[in-house]
């Protein structure tokens, strides 16, 4: 029987095994190091791209600053503009509120029948004396009161008799309430004048 020796076979084999697998070793740890690198450098230059953009921004940022101080500036002023403008229409309002209740008053006076002695107001409430030629006029000033679109109602308060010898005149003199409506609350119905 012939004998073969197979062993000087195997041993080759097996180091040819073993360099194979030292070589695939090598090449994937290249590969890897190799893709790691790439990845590396592909993060480093898009860093330093933001890092360029973000200076180029805060250098753009920088130029605008002025531009929003003076905007900021701006509108401090024109609050405070607006501000003064709805004080000054406030007045204005509360400035013309009275002239046109004086106007709505004397226009509700019947001429040469009845004079006015005193107007006081208090908390929307006006409080009216003065002399009539007798209480029918007295009821007529009342009527047209009420049909004053700022005057809400009239009460009368009082009515005295009064003789004037030296004229030879009786007179009626009187005291009314009136109370009257702010912008904020209008009347539900105004009347309109005749």
């Amino acid at each position: 029987m012939i004998k073969i020796n197979l062993l000087p076979f195997r041993a080759a084999r097996r180091k040819e095994n073993i360099r194979r697998q030292i070589t695939i070793y090598v090449l994937s740890v290249s590969l890897v190091l190799l893709v790691a690198g790439y990845f590396f450098l592909s993060l480093t230059s898009t860093l330093s791209d933001l890092a360029d953009e973000k200076a180029a921004q805060k250098k753009e940022l920088a130029k605008y600053a002025d531009t929003i101080k003076k905007i900021k500036a701006i509108e401090k002023k024109v609050g405070e503009i607006e501000a003064k403008l709805s004080v000054i229409k406030e007045l204005e309002k509360n400035k013309t509120g009275p002239v046109r209740l004086l106007d709505q008053i004397a226009m509700a006076i019947p001429k040469d029948r009845l004079w006015l002695k005193s107007i006081k107001e208090s908390k929307g409430t006006l409080s009216l004396s003065g002399t009539a030629m007798d209480n029918d006029t007295v009821a007529i000033f009342m009527t047209n009161l009420e049909k004053s679109p700022q005057i809400t109602s009239v009460d009368l308060k009082s009515t005295k008799l009064q003789h004037l010898k030296e004229y030879k005149l009786r007179v009626s003199n009187f005291v009314l309430t009136c109370k009257q409506y702010s912008e904020e609350k209008k009347p539900k119905s105004k009347r309109k004048r005749r």
